[in-house]
């Protein structure tokens, strides 16, 4: 169980690592080639949009060839996207190797959470899915370093090296015992359980953090870039944060094993609904970066609870754990792809707190039927 989960914290590592390697290098994209805003968004969220597109059929690739062929595929393609991305010298270069980035992400995300939680007793799989999410915020935590350390090495080299350790996790997964396939499951099981109310709840509560860090992840570094940050300094706003929030993932997959899914995620949404109200209003650089830290630890605490209510509600009704991640990947997508794509244009068309506070109403909204439910 350890070395399962080594494998997969670290392959969620890397994913995540690539993905947030974006953020100090925005500003860099953005005064190279002219971007807007919006097209800043459309950049950022060329990744997720990958990760939308692939999910439901890495989901069904991974139940039909099993979770070690597809996790292989997957680590492979994100090496070879990444090492392109590194030497891309267009938009729609840099694009198109971040959608492909994306559809690799799917493809080892369902894959090896499968596998993971698969093999975990049921009274500890928020433990193990909270402690592969540290894993993953991890990796987002050294991903802006990796951006930095990219700003000034250059970003064919750096990426080109980051690849090359993908493809050892490729061969990694290959000496690892996986269990065979498992009973197929088509996609009329995936569209039958979307009428649970459990799948649908944890569907939400997926999306909604997505929708918040992609907002945060184009609209702050754009600001701090204007308060004077440059992109090492933005990076390490985005280091801390992570790092809080990677402390923090285990913890809270552990109480919400004993203490259940609701109280993480009534936490999660105030905090955020808070922080998100404060966001716009920083006049100094110091003074974002430090509510941008509280963001970061606020909007991560839904993870855990969340991921576990999809695990537990596909496990009520019979669907193949590969499936269940599969939907998560099909709710963070979009809600990463809208928050940062369209958080990018509704800012730029009103104002930064436009965005921020419509997110707010969204948390208080949410928080509102849980409540109740």
């Amino acid at each position: 169980m350890r070395r399962l989960l080594l494998l997969v914290g670290a392959l969620v590592f890397v994913d995540t690592m690539f993905f947030a390697a974006l953020t100090p290098l925005l500003p860099h994209y953005a005064d190279r080639y002219d971007l807007s805003k919006a097209g800043a968004g459309v950049l950022a969220a060329a990744y997720p949009a990958g990760v939308l597109l692939g999910a439901i059929p890495g989901g069904l690739v991974s139940v039909r060839i099993g979770v070690k062929p597809t996790v292989v595929a997957g680590v492979t393609l994100m090496a070879a996207t990444t090492i392109f991305f590194g030497f891309a010298d267009s938009v729609a270069v840099l694009e198109g190797a971040r959608f492909a980035q994306g559809l690799a992400s799917a493809l080892t995300w369902s894959a090896g959470q499968a596998w993971l939680v698969a093999a975990s007793p049921p009274d500890r799989r928020g433990e193990m899915i909270g402690s592969a999410l540290g894993a993953a915020i991890a990796g987002a935590l050294f991903g802006p370093v990796l951006g930095g350390i990219a700003s000034v090495a250059g970003a064919g080299i750096t990426f080109s090296a980051v690849g090359v350790l993908a493809l050892g996790l490729g061969a990694w997964a290959l000496a690892t015992e996986a269990p065979p396939p498992g009973h197929a499951q088509s996609l009329r099981h995936l569209v039958e359980a979307l009428g649970s109310r459990r799948i649908q709840a944890g569907i939400w509560l997926v999306i909604l953090p997505g929708l918040l860090f992609g907002t945060l992840g184009v609209l702050v570094p754009l600001r701090l870039s204007q308060l004077g940050f440059g992109s090492v300094a933005i990076g390490a706003v985005f280091l801390i944060g992570a790092a809080f929030e990677a402390v923090a993932a285990p913890a809270i997959g552990r109480f919400s094993d004993r203490r259940g899914r609701r109280l993480p995620i009534v936490w999660a949404l105030g905090a955020s609904a808070v922080l998100t109200a404060v966001l716009p209003w920083p006049p100094s650089g110091w003074l974002l970066a430090l509510v941008v830290v509280l963001a970061a630890i606020g909007f991560g605490i839904f993870w855990s609870p969340a991921m576990s209510l999809l695990s537990n509600g596909a496990e009520r009704i019979g669907l193949d754990y590969s499936l269940a991640f599969a939907l998560a990947n099909l709710a963070w997508a979009p809600g990463q792809a809208i928050g940062a794509a369209g958080g990018g244009a509704l800012a730029r068309a009103t104002t930064d707190a436009v965005p921020y506070l419509a997110l707010c109403a969204a948390c208080l909204l949410t928080l509102a039927a849980v409540r109740r439910a």
